[in-house]
């Protein structure tokens, strides 16, 4: 694969934020789209990689109007399946429950699936307090998760409190995301000790079933450590066990041991289905010398 067969795609401003500091962490290994950023953050960036819903000029935007913003996605179902055509990967990073991202997403999503694209959907759900935009955002969620091949539900409640950890603005440094679709963009782009590769993700996410994707980090002596910090994601609830795929992918320094692989894989693996496929892959980046990372994608998880 080369870059130009992963798109990074952002929607709305919150999502578009997101997208480009993913982008930035990817350095040069993906493509970026930006639908309807805000104008602070699409001014560096050239006109292939903006997509503005409306008039430009009028600077009228999407308000809380989902049906709005699905009709003018709608009305570039040309423009938009040739920025797909010959994409494989299409990665939606969206905050839902407001005009633009409820109603752009799902209609993004529905544009590259047609072109035959793998759909990696990222939604961050509005606070719960926030009752009318919830109420929004769900109904946005099962149109997106529909044209996804995995659709991730992220709690706004939990990603505030782990960037407000990390001394980081939620609204600005979602690290989450950053390291989630970083190290998924890699895990496809590097070579690695033990490669993984499109075809490997596609045997994962065609399962039937809910799907997910999860990331872990830490100390390579502290496995368990790492295996808890994916779990602690800022996911909305949701049980992953007898999940019946798991595409794995473990990076680690020069100092990196078959043994700390092996044992992290069967950590990360020990709560899916006896039956479930799974799918290894591990590679040296010297930059994490004394740390791990763990991208899993998850499927066939039955509710």
């Amino acid at each position: 694969m080369d870059a130009s067969q992963i798109k990074i795609v952002g929607v709305g401003s919150l999502g578009c934020a997101w997208a480009i500091q993913s982008f930035n962490s990817c350095k040069g290994l993906a493509q970026l789209l930006l639908v309807d950023a805000d104008e602070n953050l699409g001014h560096s960036f050239n006109q292939d990689q903006i997509c503005i819903l409306g008039n430009a000029n009028s600077g009228a935007g999407n308000a809380s109007l989902p049906p709005l913003a699905e009709q003018r996605m709608r009305s570039m179902d040309k423009s938009m399946f040739e920025k797909f055509e010959d994409v494989e990967i299409v990665i939606i990073i969206a905050a839902l429950g407001g005009g633009t991202g409820s109603g752009a997403a799902p209609e993004i999503a529905r544009q590259a699936k047609s072109t035959g694209s793998i759909v990696l959907s990222i939604a961050c759900m509005p606070f719960e307090f926030q009752n009318s935009r919830l109420n929004l955002a769900k109904s946005a969620f099962e149109k997106l998760d529909k044209f996804s091949d995995v659709c991730i539900e992220l709690s706004a409640e939990r990603l505030a409190k782990q960037e407000n950890l990390r001394g980081n603005t939620w609204t600005e440094n979602a690290s989450w995301v950053e390291s989630l679709v970083d190290g998924l963009v890699r895990t496809l782009m590097d070579m690695g000790l033990i490669n993984l590769d499109l075809m490997d993700l596609k045997t994962i996410v065609c399962k039937d079933g809910l799907s997910t994707m999860l990331v872990g980090y830490g100390d390579n002596q502290k496995p368990k450590e790492i295996l808890e910090s994916a779990l602690i994601a800022p996911l909305a609830q949701f049980d992953v066990k007898g999940a019946k795929g798991c595409l794995l992918q473990i990076d680690g320094g020069t100092d990196m041991t078959i043994s700390q692989v092996d044992e992290l894989a069967n950590m990360f693996t020990k709560a899916l289905d006896e039956d479930a496929q799974v799918i290894l892959g591990a590679r040296i980046t010297p930059e994490l010398t004394g740390k791990l990372r763990v991208v899993c994608v998850l499927s066939g998880i039955q509710t």
